[in-house]
């Protein structure tokens, strides 16, 4: 697999297009899932020049079936961003000069070419960093508690929770007075989130995590999770934990367990390995399922779209406050000791991409 950066020349745009001046587009591990893939990152070496550096990886063969469809094919990276209209169609103007914030793709470039339709003027004061991180962890992190109200759930687990999203996710919860479980897995991580305020902060790490675990659900009653790891058998503990919750609550025994149902939504894949799950510890009342940000959307519909677009808007500068550790140009993302480590999605460390400082 090789990563590279390419000349690009785009076509005028549409009647209801903008082109974009890129500023500013975060690195989120979606992000990363679709710039790494299956590739081993430790397996980089670097090729090309400097004015065009290219980095090769090799895949592992075991992980080389999920990715046959995308052989042969060039990809651009970047889910989001923000920058600065520099021209458009003729039905749009008026936005030329604006400074939005975008979603849809191929962000990491200097210049990007969208329709307005999907794009967001960023408000008079906030910055194009700022601006940057409308869509993917803010909209997620809503989306988890809006999730679990509508599927009549009164409060939340959820893993690899001092991450941007996770902070975002405990801010919410506070304001809205949901009760929330968040696993972490250092206790640096457990005292980032207590500083915040979280009541619930549990490190897998712990000898008796496990005892903690149940301890916490079934003090706060949660029955669903949103689980960033995905392998292992972390999943597998939250949902037994859940079910002992349930039947810690329950005042005649049955052998189908509890009647409370269970969910754990997998929503990311920190670990690549397979799920394990004893499914016999869960009674008979439970589901397993993925989740995704677009498919969210698109069954809320745009009435539950726009009242949630609006909060991000509402409390851009507090409870969906980003903050980033380092920023990097785009050649500078293709620097082998760079890029491994925003690889290594290490919590605390948030990496947004500036192409103006090629």
């Amino acid at each position: 697999m090789t990563l590279t950066l390419e000349d690009v020349v785009l076509d005028d745009p549409a009647p209801d297009e903008i082109v974009v001046r890129i500023e500013a587009a975060p690195i989120n591990p979606s992000d990363l899932g679709l710039l790494l893939g299956p590739a081993d990152a430790a397996s980089v070496r670097a090729e090309g020049s400097e004015g065009q550096p290219r980095l090769r990886f090799e895949i592992p063969d075991a992980r080389r079936g999920g990715v046959a469809g995308r052989i042969g094919q060039s990809l651009a990276v970047g889910n989001e961003g923000a920058g600065t209209v520099v021209a458009a169609g003729d039905q749009a103007k008026d936005w030329i000069g604006r400074r939005v914030g975008m979603i849809g793709g191929g962000m990491y470039a200097d210049l990007t070419k969208i329709r307005t339709r999907d794009a967001l003027p960023i408000p008079e004061g906030v910055t194009a960093a700022q601006g940057a991180a409308l869509t993917v962890n803010p909209m997620t992190a809503l989306g988890f508690v809006e999730t679990a109200r509508a599927e009549g759930h009164s409060a939340i687990v959820h893993t690899a929770a001092a991450s941007s999203l996770g902070q975002m996710l405990q801010r919410i919860c506070a304001r809205d007075g949901i009760p929330l479980v968040n696993i972490v897995r250092s206790d640096d991580q457990v005292r980032l989130l207590r500083d915040m305020g979280a009541t619930h902060v549990l490190n897998s790490r712990d000898e008796d995590f496990r005892t903690q675990l149940v301890d916490a659900v079934t003090e706060t009653g949660a029955t669903i999770a949103f689980d960033a790891i995905g392998g292992g058998g972390l999943g597998g503990d939250i949902m037994r934990a859940m079910e002992k919750g349930a039947v810690n609550r329950m005042t005649e025994y049955s052998r189908y367990g509890s009647a409370q149902f269970k969910q754990l939504y997998v929503y990311g894949a920190l670990d690549p390995s397979p799920m394990i799950l004893d499914r016999l510890a869960f009674g008979f009342q439970w589901s397993v399922s993925g989740w995704l940000l677009t498919p969210f959307l698109q069954k809320a519909g745009a009435e539950t779209t726009a009242r949630l677009r609006k909060r991000v808007f509402d409390e851009l500068t507090t409870t969906f406050a980003t903050r980033y550790t380092r920023t990097i140009g785009l050649a500078e993302a293709l620097k082998p000791e760079v890029l491994q480590a925003y690889e290594r999605k290490a919590t605390g460390e948030k990496f947004l991409i500036n192409p103006t400082l090629n």
